[in-house]
């Protein structure tokens, strides 16, 4: 293929001998974000952009991270490697990648919707370009974020009308934080689950802006309880942590929502379209904008997408076979 292959191990760069977001232990690991099917343990050193390192830090305690600005650049036996923004979470970045005036952008997880949380997308132009599908099928069209939010807090004020709790199923890194810098207010507490908890301590220390929230399990009074706004993992709901809600109403934030039928998967009572990945369009206009001839489909509607580019837009475009999960149901 090139400057860059794909192997047992992840995607390597055999003339720096480092690879991008290994699935396997590695000497020198290039870290795209932190997400645990980007950011693996057991590698001796990673590298990722400055703002990636506090959360790659908490999740994997004994990482040896060298953080790297956005837009700076290192260079290993010729090859220079480059971070810019994706717009995923904060601190997730595209790796481009150079070698004797060949380029490659490995985009890792990307959104092109600034969030005000992740940091804003960054047109990368590149001659070989290698993207997700996690949402490649034309039906996935996302509304704009402010009017999902919309739509939360009224639900939400709703139930609070009932006293019931709102619960919101989320990840815990990046989408949590999304969630609560967007919805901002209401008509209770936003109360989360500890691992939230634990990574909104870290959005914070860098310095971004989130409303106040506590831990669920400091909260003992019921009316207190069912005005409440819980965002934690889906994992929790269940869960002994999760019998102290007050009839709880539970509700799913992902990309999966927008396809009817899903929403009542898992017992979930509602589900709101918020994905941290881009949308049809989306994957389009980030391959458009890269100038990229090749094109290499990692995960997500992978044979879909990559035919639509090789006949549609007359695109050097392959699948390619990863170990990256994008956003799980």
């Amino acid at each position: 293929m090139g400057l860059l292959i794909f192997n047992d191990k992840g995607i390597y760069c055999a003339q720096a001998d480092v690879y991008i977001d290994p699935w396997r232990p590695v000497k020198k690991a290039l870290i795209t974000h932190g997400h645990a099917d980007h950011s693996r343990s057991g590698h001796e050193d990673y590298l990722c952009s400055r703002e990636a390192a506090p959360a790659i830090q908490h999740r994997i305690p004994k990482a040896r991270i060298q953080p790297i600005e956005f837009g700076s650049h290192i260079v290993e036996n010729g090859v220079r490697f480059s971070f810019h923004p994706a717009g995923h979470i904060l601190g997730s970045a595209q790796i481009r990648v150079e070698y004797k005036g060949e380029v490659w952008v490995v985009s890792g997880d990307y959104k092109l919707e600034d969030d005000g949380v992740s940091g804003a997308y960054e047109v990368v132009p590149c001659e070989h370009f290698i993207t997700e599908s996690t949402f490649g099928l034309p039906v996935y069209d996302w509304e704009e974020q402010d009017a999902v939010y919309r739509q939360i807090r009224n639900w939400w004020h709703g139930n609070a009308a009932e006293g019931r709790t709102s619960v919101i199923c989320a990840y815990s890194l990046g989408k949590a934080q999304r969630l609560l810098h967007g919805i901002s207010e209401g008509p209770g507490l936003f109360l989360t689950h500890g691992a939230v908890e634990a990574l909104n301590e870290v959005y914070r220390q860098q310095g971004i802006s989130l409303p106040a929230s506590i831990s669920a399990a400091q909260v003992k009074d019921k009316e207190t309880l069912g005005r409440a706004l819980v965002i934690c993992p889906p994992a929790a709901v269940g869960t002994p942590w999760f019998k102290r809600f007050v009839r709880p109403a539970v509700a799913m934030a992902s990309g999966w929502m927008s396809i009817r039928g899903q929403k009542k998967r898992g017992g979930m009572d509602r589900g709101f379209v918020i994905s941290d990945h881009a949308d049809w369009k989306g994957l389009n206009q980030a391959v458009e904008a890269s100038g990229a001839a090749h094109v290499y489909v990692t995960h997500g509607f992978t044979d879909v997408f990559a035919r639509y580019l090789r006949e549609e837009k007359g695109l050097n475009a392959q699948t390619v076979r990863t170990l990256f999960e994008g956003e799980t149901e």
